[in-house]
């Protein structure tokens, strides 16, 4: 287990690098995950990351890509909603890395 240190604050992460307790997610805290993975967040970026809490909010569960891109065309339109847009915001790993920021789980069936 590794912590993260926003605002004088011990995030503790899993293995994996996903927080162990969803209710420490912030701002902040996306942004210190993003350092680390050194990706800049955009507005773009932001966008996802706020669908992705609606997602979960909603299911419960953090989506695989697939269901991440529907659930993007459905609230953002198809030219967010597609896959080439996603893998070059999250260097090619949107459903992991765009979960990790979000401060969601890891997609179950994600390897």
């Amino acid at each position: 287990m590794s912590a993260l240190i926003v605002d004088e604050r011990s995030i503790a992460l899993d293995k994996d690098g996903y927080l162990l307790e969803l209710s420490d997610w912030s701002p902040a805290v996306a942004e210190a995950l993003a350092l680390q993975e050194e990706l800049p967040l955009s507005a773009e970026h932001w966008e996802i990351l706020q669908l992705l809490r609606a997602f979960y909010s909603e299911f419960q569960l953090s989506p695989a890509t697939r269901p991440l891109i529907r659930y993007a065309a459905l609230k953002l339109g198809p030219e967010k909603g597609n896959s080439l847009h996603l893998n070059r915001l999250f260097k090619g790993t949107p459903a992991k890395l765009a979960a990790k920021l979000a401060g969601l789980p890891k997609p179950t069936n994600c390897l």
